[in-house]
């Protein structure tokens, strides 16, 4: 069983379409909570420099999502869920002059799927 730590609603993955076509490739982080709140943040690819206190994630959209791995601790039980809502997200993301803003939901994963997780953690180290 796979199971996805991050996915996106329909409509965030059009959105990610669309900023796409007009940016290129994108990437994503998860913010921890300085400046823009924690707001899943949308750059050109390399746009923000991922460091050795960051961990990949997944992918939305086809393009790569990061979160720093002390955040991570707090969130993983939990599948992260992209969506989308009308309003000013974070002042360095690209889905800000469209008038929406990314938004993090989450659920906790099931008992099978946090399983699966457990032993995917053991088979990677």
């Amino acid at each position: 069983m796979k199971v996805e730590k991050v996915t996106a609603t329909d409509g965030a993955l059009e959105l990610i379409e669309k900023l796409k076509e007009r940016h290129g490739p994108l990437m994503f982080h998860q913010s921890g909570g300085c400046c823009d709140g924690s707001s899943p943040m949308c750059f050109p690819e390399g746009d923000f420099r991922v460091g050795s206190s960051d961990m990949y994630l997944g992918q939305i959209g086809g393009m790569p999502f990061y979160i720093s791995k002390d955040q991570y601790e707090y969130w993983k039980h939990t599948q992260l869920i992209i969506d989308v809502v009308d309003g000013r997200g974070g002042m360095f993301s690209l889905e800000g002059p469209e008038g929406k803003r990314f938004l993090t939901r989450s659920r906790v994963y099931s008992e099978e799927e946090r399983k699966a997780l457990q032993e995917e953690e053991r088979t990677q180290t």
